[in-house]
């Protein structure tokens, strides 16, 4: 089976270099008709140019494929509205978005300005929340998207230095989670990338000896698969270094304890037992966590 994306138009955000770049040029190459959108700032979100969105454009017509560059930040919910409305001017649908732009403003959370916290999330949670609405009701009429959340290990599992940027991609994996379960009916199918790679955003992160082996391309093929036709939906796909995982919120069978006066004391002593990952589960919704836990209520009250 080929990935084709022939026909198929798509919009990729922070797409002037690194990751965004690779997807861009993977997804042309692949037939699609792809918006190359770019603020063009700084690793910390500053400042502004067309150039490098153009030069990704350049690329992929010179390869004999279609784009067009646009440079609206994620951060301004109007500017992203009239992306959107340009690029159904020009090609008449929007089939798949790829939440990509990103900034960093490492520093311990001690040391950290409430500012620079703000801004990572505006940038990374809501810059994804206001290109998923402006497409949200083309994509319900069309009765078809795709649509994949650029998330993080530092999100998943932290990482020193970086509180403002994992809240901000551990966010986008909840809003994954809800926008499948509420795209399903549409065929709209949302999923989670995690990669490793080095860019200009995570350069200063890994020692020289390993950014060789971290190439921005070997975590395409898991942004393809998930915008692909019968991509998955609800899904985190982790990347880098050729390889690929899956990583999975999950809920423990837990342990029943009651109303008890002692149920602090009896939760303390039975932790290991309430935290064992035997028999866990990936819940369908947040309903399988209430559901759990009344089930195991029941089932104590009738012995």
């Amino acid at each position: 089976m080929t990935i084709d994306f022939t026909g198929r138009v798509a919009i990729v955000t922070g797409a002037g270099g690194g990751l965004g770049r690779e997807h861009a040029l993977a997804l042309a190459a692949r037939g699609a008709k792809v918006v190359v959108n770019d603020l063009g700032g700084a690793r910390d979100g500053s400042g502004a140019s067309s150039a490098a969105a153009l030069a990704v454009v350049e690329e992929i017509r010179t390869a004999g494929g279609e784009a067009m560059a646009n440079g609206a930040s994620v951060t301004d919910f109007a500017a992203v509205q009239a992306m959107v409305a340009q690029t159904m001017a020009q090609w008449g649908r929007i089939d798949i978005l790829v939440n990509n732009a990103g900034i960093l403003r490492d520093k311990s959370f001690a040391k950290m300005e409430l500012d620079d916290f703000k801004l990572v999330m505006d940038v990374h949670l809501m810059g994804a929340v206001h290109c998923c609405k402006a497409v949200w009701p083309i994509m319900t009429e069309q009765k078809y998207g795709r649509i994949v959340m650029t998330t993080s290990s530092s999100g998943l599992y932290g990482n020193f230095g970086q509180s403002n940027y994992g809240a901000a991609k551990m966010a986008l994996v909840g809003l994954m989670q809800t926008l499948s379960i509420e795209g399903a009916k549409n065929d709209i199918r949302v999923n989670s990338l995690a990669p490793t790679a080095a860019t200009r955003m995570t350069e200063s992160l890994f020692p020289p000896e390993m950014l060789a082996a971290l190439q921005a391309s070997d975590v395409v093929p898991a942004m393809l698969v998930l915008a692909a036709d019968d991509a998955p939906t609800r899904t985190i796909l982790c990347a880098g270094a050729g390889s690929f995982e899956a990583a999975n919120i999950t809920l423990t069978q837990g342990v029943w304890i009651g109303r008890t006066g002692d149920a602090p004391e009896q939760l303390a002593a039975q932790l290991a037992a309430v935290r064992a990952r035997e028999g866990e589960i990936v819940p369908e919704s947040g309903t399988a966590q209430g559901h759990l836990e009344l089930t195991k209520a029941i089932q104590h009250s009738q012995k």
